[in-house]
């Protein structure tokens, strides 16, 4: 049988036309997966001004005493660690704090968390989206600070307000002993 016959029988002509979809197929996808790594900006971009362990801490410690006292918040506990952005330990990392405080009963939160929120706003703060798995919370952002506040689920007269700071430490501390610190004191000062 001649070339050009084999080649034009059905069987070659499905199996150029699979190779040529594959091929089509394997391109177009090459091309929108750079085009989706693109879109995803500076997320993913390296730290080009990067924070220090000390300015990290700070960049969440000053909002949590500013908001400690601006929210009249009794009662305050707070933890910070630094923790990892990405994975359970690779940098860069963000600087985290967990702030505990008395609210008063169920039906007088909601007016609470008002009063919490208007004091932030005066600050400067803008309301953002509330926060999942959190009814009647609240997030609040302000210079790459993110805010997060909502009635603690196990312990019924406290409330958890949980800061991050940005992605911006790139130390590497995967070989840090890691755990929560107690910065309460800190926000008294």
């Amino acid at each position: 049988m001649p070339a050009v016959t084999v080649l034009r029988s059905r069987p070659a002509t499905l199996l150029i036309a699979a190779a040529l979809l594959v091929s089509l197929t394997l391109g177009l996808s090459f091309v929108a997966l750079h085009h989706f790594r693109d879109l995803r900006g500076a997320a993913v971009d390296p730290v080009a001004q990067p924070l220090s362990d000390d300015q990290a801490r700070a960049q969440v410690l000053g909002p949590a005493r500013q908001i400690a006292g601006a929210g009249k918040l009794a009662n305050v506990s707070a933890s910070y660690l630094l923790m990892s952005c990405t994975n359970a330990d690779a940098p860069p990392y963000q600087g985290a704090i967990y702030l505990n405080f008395d609210v008063p009963g169920v039906l007088q939160t909601p007016k609470y968390f008002d009063s919490i929120a208007t004091a932030m706003r005066n600050e400067g703060w803008a309301e953002a989206m509330p926060p999942n798995r959190h009814p009647g919370g609240r997030t609040f952002t302000r210079d790459g600070v993110t805010v997060i506040y909502f009635r603690n689920d196990d312990t019924s007269n406290r409330a958890t307000m949980q800061i991050y700071g940005e992605c911006r430490n790139t130390t590497d501390h995967r070989r840090d002993a890691t755990g929560w610190v107690d910065v309460t004191a800190a926000l008294r000062r």
